[in-house]
């Protein structure tokens, strides 16, 4: 049976740009990458920082086969989560969770700005 809801493709974001992005907002599909900063086994609650001090919450609840180490590196792919009640945190609801120790963090960041550019490029070349 086809679900009435398809899965839409997580965007890359980083941490750095997510909460001034036009992609924060509740539902929406993301894919990020962060080092592991803690995990919670109990609650599946893992806390993933970017450069800087940007972090995020990613409830993995649903995710199989997957070992957290602190101080690794992480990509998720799920769905935000922003409560109503503005004092608390954002999370995101992680259906893709994997282990990327050893990707170039630097050319990762340097990709999402060409895409950044080209996805603006090309809204303003659309006709109207």
């Amino acid at each position: 049976m086809a679900s009435s809801c398809p899965v839409k493709p997580g965007r890359p974001i980083s941490l750095q740009s997510l909460r001034s992005s036009d992609l924060f907002k509740n539902g929406s599909s993301i894919r990020v990458v962060g080092r592991l900063v803690s995990y919670n086994i109990e609650t599946a609650l893992a806390v993933v920082g970017g450069e800087g001090d940007a972090t995020l919450v990613v409830n993995t609840r649903y995710l199989r086969d997957i070992s957290f180490l602190v101080g690794r590196l992480y990509q998720f792919i799920g769905e935000l989560v922003i409560p109503h009640n503005s004092n608390l945190q954002a999370s995101l609801l992680a259906r893709v969770g994997r282990n990327v120790d050893g990707m170039d963090l630097h050319l990762y960041h340097q990709s999402l700005l060409l895409l950044r550019q080209f996805e603006d490029e090309l809204a303003r070349s659309r006709p109207s």
